[in-house]
This record gives structure tokens, C-alpha cells and sequence, in this order.
């Protein structure tokens, strides 16, 4: 089985082409940075993927993706190995893209900077007690769900 479920930030805006012939198909391109859970001092924080998208796809991403959208997507893995002019064999991979959804709001987009939005316009947080939970005030409590 080849499937791979990554989670990140486009590092750039898509680029899209069209392929050549009777019926042209979109093809889409972008650049993945996912972050690393553990990190070691020396280390990179990221990881960066290349991924391809085809068709209706391949449109959603020029449409509504930019440089900075969080997105999970989901995929296999697939190996572009090849010999460039000197004879030397490259080795590379690329995530090929069957499924595509975001992974934030636009205003949570917009509060971390990567929205358009001013990241200056994020609200502030509410004042917390020093065990870490949220003052609930007096009286509230009747009103309640749970």
C-alpha cells in the first residue's frame, strides 16, 4: 500500500499548466513545508514535499490556494528518479495528490499572518488563572451546556 497523509503550509503559490493535446488536463504544482513533531538542535524544523495535482483539482488548488495555506492532503508517494546530463543519477520523490482540504479557517489564516489579513489584528488572549484554565464569571454557571 502507498499512501501518505501530510499536513503544512504551501511554501509558494501553486504554478499550473495545461498539458498539450486533444483534451487538456490541468496540472498543478506546489511545495509542502510540514513541520517536524520532535526537533534536535543542528536539525531542520520542516520537512518540504513536492506535490502535483491533475485536473478539477488541479483548479480548486490555483484558485483558492496561496503561499502560506494550511492544508492536509492526501496521496502516494512517487519516485522521479532519472539521469541528468552528466550521467549522474538524481533521485527525487513527489507526492501525487488524490485528496486535498484545508486545514484552518480563514480567520485563523488571517490571525497567523498567512490570510492577507494584518497579523497586527489577532485579538488578544483572555486573561487566564495561573493553573491554566480560563476565569469563568460568577453567576455563569446555570448558564451552561454541560
Amino acid at each position: 500500500m502507498n499512501k501518505v497523509i501530510l499536513m503544512g503550509r504551501l511554501t509558494r503559490d501553486p504554478e499550473i499548466r495545461y498539458s498539450q493535446g486533444a483534451s487538456q488536463t490541468a496540472v498543478g504544482r506546489f511545495s509542502l513545508a510540514v513541520d517536524r513533531r520532535f526537533k534536535r538542535d543542528g536539525q531542520p524544523e520542516a520537512d518540504f514535499f513536492n506535490c502535483t495535482t491533475f485536473g478539477k483539482q488541479s483548479e480548486f488548488v490555483e484558485k483558492y490556494l496561496h503561499q502560506g495555506t494550511k492544508v492536509v492532503v492526501t496521496g502516494r508517494i512517487q519516485n522521479d528518479n532519472y539521469t541528468n546530463k552528466n550521467g549522474e543519477k538524481v533521485y527525487s520523490v513527489q507526492i501525487i495528490v488524490e485528496e486535498i482540504e484545508f486545514a484552518e479557517s480563514k480567520n485563523a489564516a488571517g490571525q497567523n499572518g498567512f490570510g492577507g489579513a494584518p497579523a497586527g489584528q489577532a485579538p488578544a488572549p483572555s486573561a487566564a488563572s495561573g493553573d491554566g484554565f480560563i476565569n469563568i464569571e460568577d453567576g455563569i454557571e446555570d448558564e451552561l451546556p454541560f
